[in-house]
């Protein structure tokens, strides 16, 4: 019911249409690789192959499909794992339909989505944990170190452009100098890469 449901909810905008709908994780992977859909939305617990191993395995594959991981459970584990295993956003069940139609354009148009209150616990545990003591930092201009700090915040595109008076393509630019220079997927694989080495401390203003 659940499925139906979220298939007849997309399936009523005009610019989204569902090609497939899966039972397990391991007929996800599947359907993924026969329809390559440009999002994939995918549960955490599921028969045969859990969401995380299915978005591993897809993500692994080199699949071009981005995982929108929408759930119950906003566990921790859950949410650093489904991270870490290459989403490219995560969503609780409990937001509202509007919010999901917005989470599935934005992962569809090649960003990154987390929501709020995910983001603020992400940030908290990685606040909470001290960095490593030798951390070798990337070839980064002092402009890319400046948008890794927005991004790191949790700032659009738009919000950095805003906020250096340039205009959103230059912006857009820089962050793919970032994720090729970081070698991640996606802006959420950059934050967690940033955060995770000790580059970029939660609460900071400057670098």
């Amino acid at each position: 019911m659940v499925r139906a449901g979220l298939g007849s909810l997309l399936s009523e905008e005009p610019d989204i249409a569902v090609v497939a709908e899966a039972a397990d994780g391991r007929e996800a992977v599947k359907l993924v690789r026969e329809t390559r859909p440009d999002v994939a939305l995918m549960d955490i617990r599921m028969p045969q192959l859990d969401g995380l191993a299915a978005t591993r395995e897809l993500v692994a594959s080199g699949s071009a499909t981005r995982v929108l991981v929408l759930t119950t459970f906003d566990l921790d584990e859950y949410v650093f794992e489904a991270l870490r295993a290459g989403a490219s956003g995560f969503l609780l069940k409990d937001a509202p339909a509007e919010e999901l139609v917005a989470a599935v354009r934005v992962v569809a148009g090649g960003d990154a989505l987390l929501a709020p209150a995910v983001t603020r616990r992400v940030i908290e545990a990685f606040a909470a944990t001290p960095p490593p003591a030798d951390v070798v930092v990337p070839d980064l201009s002092p402009r890319e170190f400046e948008v890794l700090r927005l991004l790191a915040r949790g700032h659009s595109n738009s919000e950095i452009a805003a906020e250096f008076v340039v205009s959103e393509a230059t912006i857009k630019t820089h962050v793919s100098n970032l994720l090729a220079k970081l070698r991640v997927r996606d802006r959420i694989q950059a934050v967690i890469y940033a955060y995770e080495s000790g580059l970029i401390r939660p609460g900071e203003t400057s670098l």
